[in-house]
């Protein structure tokens, strides 16, 4: 399933669309939290695997683990495309690939945490 969402993601990218797209936002942590909180319509979506989200998550944060191919992409067609989402995983990566996806699916905003949330708990301990 990994393998068939990395083809997904290269082959919609290489299309062109007539629709305009949103742009993906890569924010640091405290640029991200603050627009999250000043956004009315926001969810905050982690895309990490179950046994990452249990181990610890961002308080409100909704699970899609974007490792679910298949099952992900029907998750995030059903999510509302007008609301502001708030993205993480461990490190950026992930979330930066869903940050895209969804960008290319219509989503209106999306924002990715740089670093993820070890730059999150980071911030934390600062």
């Amino acid at each position: 399933m990994h393998k068939f969402l990395i083809f997904l993601l290269i082959a919609t990218a290489c299309v062109s669309s007539p629709k305009k797209q949103a742009q993906m936002n890569e924010l640091a942590s405290h640029a991200w939290a603050e627009l999250q909180e000043q956004t009315l319509a926001s969810v905050i979506l982690d895309v990490r695997t179950t046994e990452e989200f249990e181990s610890g998550y961002i308080k409100g944060a909704m699970h899609l683990d974007i490792r679910g191919g298949a099952d992900f992409l029907a998750s995030i067609e059903k999510l509302d495309k007008s609301k502001s989402y708030f993205v993480y995983c461990r490190s950026g990566a992930r979330s930066g690939q869903a940050c895209q996806l969804m960008s290319q699916m219509g989503f209106s905003a999306v924002y990715n945490l740089e670093g993820g949330v070890l730059a999150w708990e980071g911030d934390l301990e600062e």
